[in-house]
């Protein structure tokens, strides 16, 4: 038997690029048309942290992750990842966490213009980019990646309330462990946004880390 540290990545993959974007049309056949209410509630979740409504962002944000667990982590894609299992328990941990910042008498946004720009671009890709990638890759629009019902999407627009509301860094660490799980996923199949949450959660976490000392949590 060959040693633990000789394999890769690619041997522990039992499905291809095209079997991995199915998923989310299987999900979003299943489901429709829940996809509407995932671009809805993405939308109440812009509002919200337009308006400095932190509870509002956070109990959207805590039932998008328990949204992901149940529709695609313990569904298709358990079908084709034998870690999906752990996946969705993952999720299901950071939406608890996240109803507990919900529950928090709460602070607004941070008072940097530049630092709020930030989050407010994170959350634009999260909700509007993440959609069209499936026809800017020649894919169908049924497999649009839709905040609330896909993990990308909702981990990135996470990483905008998380630095908004200067989130403790504990509530950090699940959504970047996704994002270098995900990332290096795509990588090994081939896609082209392989980049895209692991570059968000950079900006975010550089944003977050720009933040003076005292106003972090």
């Amino acid at each position: 038997m060959s040693e633990w540290w000789t394999y890769s990545l690619a041997d522990f993959l039992m499905f291809s690029a095209r079997t991995y974007f199915r998923q989310f049309e299987l999900v979003n056949r299943a489901l429709w048309p829940l996809p509407l209410l995932g671009l809805a509630a993405g939308a109440a979740l812009a509002v919200s942290m337009l308006r400095a409504a932190g509870r509002s962002a956070f109990a959207l944000l805590a039932c998008a992750w328990l949204a992901v667990a149940w529709a695609y982590h313990a569904g298709p894609y358990a079908d084709i990842n034998t870690g999906a299992p752990y996946f969705a328990a993952g999720f299901c941990l950071q939406a608890v966490l996240l109803a507990w910042m919900a529950a928090k008498r709460g602070a607004g946004l941070p008072t940097s213009g530049k630092t709020r720009g930030v989050g407010l671009f994170i959350v634009a890709v999260a909700l509007a980019a993440y959609p069209l990638l499936a026809p800017l890759d020649g894919r169908s629009w049924w497999q649009a990646e839709v905040f609330g019902l896909a993990p990308d999407p909702t981990v990135a627009a996470s990483f905008a309330a998380l630095l908004l509301w200067r989130a403790p860094w504990p509530l950090w660490v699940l959504p970047l462990l996704w994002s270098a799980a995900s990332g290096a996923t795509l990588a090994e199949l081939g896609a082209p946004q392989a980049w895209l949450l692991p570059a968000v959660a950079l900006v975010g976490i550089a944003a977050a880390l720009s933040l003076p000392a005292n106003t972090r949590s």
